[in-house]
C-alpha cells in the first residue's frame, strides 16, 4: 500500500492557515504544523495534528518540521513586522525553501498576492511575488495561487469593510476605493489550496484565483451595505495619499495604521484574472461577490469567527509585545496578561472559581452596583451565581454571564448576559511559560450603534481599573494558593 502523505502548514496560527487546518483534517490528512509558540496552537488543532515548534528565521530549527514531510504549505508573511519585512520574508523563504530541498519535499503550496497590469507595485504585492520567486529557487516543486481580495470572517479585507460601512453612514472615498479587484471568498481559495496536495505532475505551476465577479472596493462595501440593509452616502475624492488613508482607516477601522498604509498602497494595482488556467485545471467554480458576502456575514460570529487576521503573528515581529488594547472589526478588545511564579494548573484554579461567592476579586462594590443597575433596567444582575463553586461547565450561568467555553486548566470564555448596547465577552486563558505561566484576560465588546460606542468609551476609566486590578488579583491569589 502506498504509504500516506505527510502535509507540514506553517502559519497555522494565521487567517488563512488556520482555516485550512481543519479542511485537511478532515480529509484525514497527516497534518504537523510549525508554530514558533506551539502552545497557542496545539488547543486549536486535533490530536493527531502534530504541533512542532520552528522559526523560518532560525534554519537549523526546520529539518525536525520538515523531516518525512511530502507537501508543505507556506502560509506566512512579515507584513506586520517591525522593521524591514521585505527582507524577512525573503530571508525567511530562502530558509524555508533550502530547509525543504534538504528533506526531500515533493512540492510547496504558497498562496501570494494577484497584480494586474504594468504599474509599479506596492511594497507589499512586491514581496508576495519575491516570496513565491524565492521558494522557486530553491529547487522544490512550486504551486502558487496569485489571489485577489479574500473576502470571508475575520479576513482582513472584510473586517475594514465591514467596519468601514457599519460606522461611517458617509463615506469619503479616496482614488483606491474605485480600483478594480476580482474578490474571492475564503472557502473557494481553501479548497484551492486543499486541492493543489494532489495536483498531477511534479512540476511547479502558478495560478492566479478570483471571484466569479470583477467588483472596486467601493462596489464591496455598497454591496456589503446592501445586504446588511443600511444606506450609505459615498463621496469620491481625488487625494487622501495611502498615508493619509491609513491613519483614518486606524481611527475607525480594526487595520493598525502602519499595516493599513501597505495594504492601501496595493490598492491602486488592479488585481483582476487574466489567465483562467486555474479553471481548467482545478474542479472548483468560485462563487461571486454576493455570495461570498452573505457566507462571511452569516459565519462572522461563529466563535469570533474561526479564525481573523489579526490572530497571525508576523514571522519577523515581537512575541512579547503586549496589546493592551485593539480593535478586532466591529469589536473592540481591552486585552492584557500578566506572568505569574506557578504552573498552568495553579494559575487557572482561581480563573475556575471566579464569581458566585467568591466574587470577582477586585472591585467587588462596584460589581454589585453593575449588577444591582442591571436589575433595575430588567436584567438578570448577579443573583444567579454559579451551579457549582470549583468547576465550570459550558452553558452555566455565571452571575451575569454564561460560560461559553471552558478547557480545564487553560481557557474560560464568558458570554455576557447583562443589559448593554451591544454584545460583550471576557476570556481568561493561560500558558506555560519558562518561568511559570502567563495569563491572558480579554474583554470584547461589540456595540451597536452610536449608544454601544458611547458605552464602551465613557466607561474606558472604569473598565482599565476593574479588568487591571483583576487580573492583578488573580495573579496574587494563584500565587498565595489561597483558593
Amino acid at each position: 500500500m502506498k504509504k500516506p502523505e505527510s502535509v507540514l502548514i506553517t502559519g497555522a496560527t494565521g487567517y488563512i492557515g488556520g482555516r485550512l487546518v481543519p479542511v485537511l483534517e478532515a480529509a484525514g490528512v497527516r497534518l504537523r504544523c510549525l508554530a514558533r509558540r506551539p502552545a497557542e496552537l496545539t488547543s486549536r488543532v486535533s490530536r493527531t495534528t502534530e504541533v512542532v515548534t520552528g522559526d523560518l528565521l532560525a534554519p537549523e530549527s526546520l529539518e525536525r518540521a520538515l523531516a518525512g514531510i511530502d507537501v508543505a504549505y507556506y502560509l506566512v508573511h512579515s507584513m506586520g513586522a517591525h522593521g524591514d519585512y521585505l527582507e524577512k520574508d525573503r530571508v525567511a523563504a530562502r530558509n524555508f525553501g533550502d530547509a525543504a530541498r534538504r528533506a526531500g519535499v515533493r512540492r510547496i503550496v504558497y498562496l501570494g498576492g494577484l497584480a494586474t497590469g504594468d504599474d509599479a507595485l506596492s511594497k507589499h504585492l512586491k514581496s508576495r511575488l519575491e516570496t513565491g520567486e524565492a521558494l522557486r529557487k530553491s529547487g522544490v516543486p512550486v504551486v502558487e495561487f496569485r489571489a485577489s481580495v479574500v473576502i470571508g470572517s475575520g479576513s482582513l479585507s472584510f473586517e475594514l469593510i465591514r467596519a468601514l460601512v457599519e460606522r461611517l453612514p458617509i463615506m469619503i472615498c479616496p482614488r483606491w476605493v474605485s480600483t478594480l479587484a476580482q474578490p474571492i471568498g475564503i472557502d473557494d481559495v481553501l479548497a484551492y489550496l486543499a486541492a493543489a496536495r494532489d495536483l498531477p505532475g511534479s512540476e511547479g505551476r502558478t495560478f492566479e484565483i478570483g471571484g466569479a465577479d470583477q467588483a472596486s472596493y467601493g462596489d464591496v462595501m455598497r454591496e456589503y451595505a446592501r445586504q446588511r440593509g443600511l444606506k450609505r452616502v459615498m463621496i469620491s475624492v481625488p487625494l487622501l495619499t495611502p498615508r493619509l488613508s491609513s491613519l483614518w482607516l486606524g481611527l475607525v477601522t480594526p487595520v493598525y495604521a502602519r499595516v493599513g498604509r501597505e495594504l492601501i498602497a496595493g490598492l491602486k494595482n488592479r488585481s483582476v484574472v487574466t489567465d483562467a488556467s486555474a479553471l481548467e485545471v482545478f474542479p472548483i467554480r468560485p462563487v461571486g461577490l454576493s455570495e461570498a458576502i452573505g457566507r462571511a456575514i452569516r459565519y462572522e460570529n461563529r466563535a469570533f469567527a474561526l479564525t481573523r487576521w489579526s490572530d497571525a503573528r508576523s514571522s519577523g515581529g515581537d512575541p512579547r509585545r503586549p496589546l493592551d488594547e485593539a480593535r478586532f472589526g466591529n469589536r473592540l478588545v481591552d486585552q492584557r496578561r500578566i506572568q505569574v511564579a506557578v504552573d498552568a494548573d495553579r494559575a487557572f484554579d482561581p480563573i475556575a472559581k471566579i464569581g458566585g461567592a467568591r466574587g470577582w476579586y477586585f472591585g467587588t462594590s462596584l460589581w454589585r452596583i453593575r449588577g444591582a443597575a442591571d436589575l433595575l433596567v430588567g436584567g438578570v444582575g448577579l443573583r444567579r451565581g454559579r451551579r457549582d463553586p470549583d468547576v465550570p461547565a459550558v452553558g452555566d450561568t455565571l452571575d451575569f454571564w454564561r460560560v461559553e467555553a471552558y478547557e480545564p486548566g487553560r481557557r474560560l470564555r464568558l458570554a455576557a448576559e447583562m443589559k448593554v448596547p451591544g454584545r460583550a465577552w471576557l476570556e481568561f486563558q493561560v500558558e506555560p511559560a519558562a518561568r511559570g505561566a502567563i495569563v491572558h484576560q480579554t474583554a470584547v465588546f461589540e456595540p451597536v450603534g452610536l449608544s454601544g460606542l458611547v458605552y464602551w468609551y465613557a466607561l474606558l476609566p472604569v473598565h482599565t481599573v476593574m479588568f487591571g486590578g483583576m487580573l492583578r488579583a488573580i495573579a496574587r491569589r494563584a500565587e498565595r494558593d489561597t483558593v
